[in-house]
């Protein structure tokens, strides 16, 4: 990783970013199959960053709560890996980019139910079904993970919001019949779909995300303690950084540098290893599912201070 040693202050930056990058106009678009995401204004846009060091700088929206959703597919991988001693796993999902769309029943079917990575939505229900053979309520432990990586009681599961989505998730359930016709499901799918789908509503701020996964950068160290190994860290940044912005992990790479991964809800988590945390959120999204604003937003970042891992 490098870094700029003549970067301005981080706050000021932060507050340039937000007068650049704040949309002035509708553009992009949200997910038709959760209608509560279509609610939220288009001008929304906050970010965050979380040092090693224990600072939080944020600007603009970064204390408003917003869904986190597919962003959730990170710390539920590193529940299930410090699980998992044995490494039982990587036998049940891969760690390879997709190179197809993250909620397709096409690579799933012609690839006998191993799905290619834990951040499509396959892998994120094969993940799910691995934290339920801990606790059934497996999204609930992942909120009670995130409250205590983040010290506070903010981030709360939105039932109302999760209801709704989940009557829109017929895709999901045909991923889960899936993996449960291949042998790669363990638990009921309609169980695990809706486990999924409640951690996906868990709503977050921005200050509240970066400081959830700092561990991430402090070599799986979280606040009270160590969350992941060391390795485990690293691997997981690593699949972040190939897979985790749905089929357009190459352009981020590209442009930002950095280990990222997106939610539909319209956050952005990037890690900068030793470093930060950065969280940003802006809800219109472009045609791969990741945010308009907040994309952009980070690559003015990463050119701003010289942040990556390249």
């Amino acid at each position: 990783m490098t870094t700029t040693i003549d970067a301005p202050p981080l706050g000021p930056m932060l507050d340039d970013i937000v007068r650049s990058h704040r949309p002035p106009r509708e553009a992009g678009s949200v997910p038709a199959n959760i209608p509560s995401l279509a609610a939220v204004p288009f001008s929304r846009f906050g970010i965050a960053v979380a040092t090693a060091a224990g600072e939080i700088f944020t600007s603009g929206d970064a204390d408003v709560p917003f869904s986190i959703q597919s962003i959730s597919k990170v710390f539920t991988l590193a529940m299930a890996l410090r699980r998992d001693s044995s490494g039982a796993l990587w036998s049940r999902v891969l760690r390879e980019p997709s190179g197809s769309a993250f909620n397709s029943l096409v690579q799933l079917e012609v690839e006998h139910g191993i799905p290619r990575n834990p951040f499509i939505n396959a892998g994120a229900l094969v993940v799910t079904d691995r934290l339920m053979e801990e606790t059934p309520d497996a999204a609930t432990a992942v909120l009670r993970f995130l409250t205590g990586q983040t010290g506070e009681p903010g981030p709360f599961i939105d039932e109302a919001a999760a209801v709704s989505e989940l009557s829109n998730s017929s895709r999901n359930l045909a991923l889960a019949h899936f993996l449960k016709d291949f042998g790669n499901l363990r638990q009921s799918a309609e169980a695990v779909v809706e486990n999924y789908v409640r951690q996906c509503s868990i709503m977050m701020t921005c200050a509240e995300l970066a400081k959830a996964g700092l561990f991430l950068a402090r070599e799986g160290r979280g606040t009270s303690g160590t969350v992941v190994s060391r390795s485990e860290a690293k691997r997981i940044g690593s699949i972040m950084l190939t897979c985790g912005m749905y089929d357009a992990a190459g352009e981020f790479a590209y442009r930002v540098g950095l280990p990222g991964k997106s939610g539909v809800g319209g956050g952005i988590l990037v890690i900068v290893p030793g470093h930060c945390a950065i969280s940003v959120w802006s809800p219109r999204l472009d045609a791969k599912g990741n945010s308009l604003a907040g994309s952009a937003a980070l690559a003015d970042l990463s050119d701003r201070t010289g942040w990556s891992v390249f």
